[in-house]
């Protein structure tokens, strides 16, 4: 791109060799996901390439739509090689949200955002795939319908459960998928009172204002409440070409964790889905698989996602939580950040890239410097430990996927009210549901735990789960809820609301009422964080200076 004086105030290029002028772009003005695009854009991680409208738009959207459409629009056309809304070769684009501060799945984002009658042509030429076509537009219809004119999404959700019979929808061919995209359509217009824009200007506007309008809603404000982050601060919104992880057989869509976000162990920790979008992943409502689903499926992609792990963490210096989609094989980088951990995996994480000459001692030691010892404290079932005799074995009900590890037993509540309610009343409650949504962030909070029939353990309400170190069970497939009845059954077994469970996070089982637990300390954890805090003290009293004390002084 010939970079000229007329680039626009608080837009931001991400591309390889692209460099308008933009003023110094920063976690503040562009938002912490679009500056993290940037860092990898230039280690040379493969990026598609974006453009970001800065924070500085938040409080008035309508102000950045003339310089996107006039400049923006044109230098991410010139980036990629591709027009938006041109029929023989279109750009297709995802729009994300990003805040300076991380605030997993509280905001909105849509995908495939120029596709309509005169460019569904353009993205088969270019793929020579209609599944792909297909499933990107039926994708596009229903999100956009829910997040830019406010649908219900089960109105989308109840025509595809209509079509598959309860049957995967990534098996539904091509012609099946045109003919739900054209029930799409018909329920957009029903319900909209209007067509489903097909010009692709007004779709890419009514994405941007709708991004920006995510800053208020209240999952959102929540979340910035419970974590004392600024309503000021606003959020970027990122335009991305798009890459397509539900083009057959060697693509699909991850995310994943440099190291294990549960107990800090050094080894990367993936949930991949073949032939889907990010969106299938993050979103709680699919079950994903582990890394060696990605290694069958992409075996170079996998290699290469091994790597960028490790550059990740050298470029970063922290344990990073990252999401990918692999497109015909080829691996490409959508997002990294530092990753939602429990205590001990933070302390592990802290005092291993310590040893590892990642970080320094007094990185370590900041890192560290909020955990107590009962922080590096696991509740384990007591019939686990030989200390305990006479300890009769739990019987397990069901089996799940676990998203942060402990022990915790709570009445089933099955919605945010009566979650609300029974906290008030000073109760224990565990949170079930159907899948893990981000909306429930409030009734987590009150919550000890969270099981879910669908998801996966890096959802965004999995990754807020984690943080907030409440134990959280996904995918159990043996879990039935049945809501007219207010009742579960886990396998063969039955429960009212109101009824006691058991979670155990570090086996992945659901138990029948109360199970008797012990308190079990990390002592080689505990004993490496008291070396590095007693070396940092030693290093304190005795270094030189005018605030030194005597030794006479110390000695008391």
């Amino acid at each position: 791109m010939n970079a000229t004086h007329h680039w626009p105030k608080h837009f931001y290029l991400v591309a390889s060799g692209q460099t308008p002028p933009h003023h110094k772009p920063t976690r503040e003005n562009m938002g912490s996901k679009a500056h993290n695009l940037l860092r990898m854009a230039a280690i040379g991680l493969p990026v598609p390439a974006a453009l970001v409208v800065g924070t500085h738009f938040t409080r008035a959207p309508e102000d950045c739509m003339l310089p996107l459409f006039s400049v923006g629009l044109p230098a991410l056309e010139s980036a990629t090689g591709m027009v938006f809304g041109d029929p023989r070769q279109p750009l297709i684009v995802s729009v994300r949200s990003g805040a300076p501060v991380s605030m997993p799945g509280m905001m909105e984002t849509l995908l495939n955002v120029g596709l309509c009658e005169a460019t569904l042509p353009g993205l088969l030429r270019q793929t020579g795939n209609p599944r792909l076509v297909w499933d990107a537009y039926r994708r596009l219809i229903a999100s956009y319908g829910e997040v830019v004119a406010g649908l219900p999404g089960a109105l989308f959700e109840d025509e595809i459960q209509r079509t598959t019979q309860g049957q995967d929808e990534r098996l539904l061919d091509f012609s099946e998928l045109r003919e739900l995209s054209k029930r799409f359509l018909a329920i957009y217009r029903e319900n909209a009172g209007e067509d489903f824009p097909q010009d692709v200007r007004a779709q890419l506007s009514g994405a941007v204002h709708a991004v920006f309008a995510s800053w208020h809603l209240p999952k959102a404000t929540s979340y910035r409440s419970m974590h004392g982050i600024d309503d000021a601060m606003g959020t970027a919104v990122t335009i991305q070409r798009m890459v397509f992880g539900n083009a057959g057989c060697h693509c699909g869509a991850g995310v994943g964790f440099t190291r294990d976000p549960t107990g800090g162990h050094n080894t990367i920790w993936v949930d991949f889905l073949a032939n889907a979008q990010g969106e299938d992943v993050v979103a709680g409502q699919r079950n994903a698989h582990g890394h060696e689903v990605l290694a069958q499926t992409a075996p170079d992609a996998w290699n290469e996602l091994q790597a960028i792990a490790l550059r990740l963490e050298q470029e970063f210096q922290d344990m990073q939580d990252f999401e990918f989609t692999v497109e015909d094989g080829a691996l490409y980088m959508l997002q990294t950040r530092s990753g939602q951990r429990t205590p001990q995996a933070a302390a592990r994480i802290a005092l291993d890239m310590l040893d590892e000459g990642l970080i320094s001692a007094e990185q370590a030691l900041e890192r560290t410097q909020a955990l107590q010892d009962s922080d590096l404290t696991t509740q384990r079932l007591v019939a686990q430990h030989a200390d305990q005799p006479g300890a009769a074995p739990a019987t397990p009900v069901a089996q799940a996927l676990s998203a942060c590890n402990g022990v915790v037993s709570g009445e089933i509540a099955l919605d945010a009210q009566r979650v609300q309610e029974r906290a008030d009343a000073g109760v224990a409650v565990v949170l079930v549901r159907q899948d893990t949504q981000t909306t429930d962030i409030a009734a987590l909070n009150a919550a000890v735990g969270l099981l879910t029939q669908r998801g996966a353990r890096t959802s965004h309400a999995a990754v807020v789960a984690r943080q907030m170190n409440r134990v959280c069970l996904v995918a159990c497939s043996a879990l039935q809820i049945d809501e007219a009845h207010r009742s579960v059954r886990l396998g063969e077994h039955a429960f009212a609301e109101g009824d006691v469970i058991t979670l155990d996070g570090n086996d992945g089982r659901v138990y029948a009422g109360p199970v008797t637990t012990v308190a079990v300390a990390d002592e080689d954890l505990l004993a490496r964080l008291a070396a590095l805090r007693q070396s940092a003290n030693h290093a304190t009293q005795h270094k030189p200076g005018k605030h030194a004390q005597p030794a006479a002084t110390t000695a008391l």
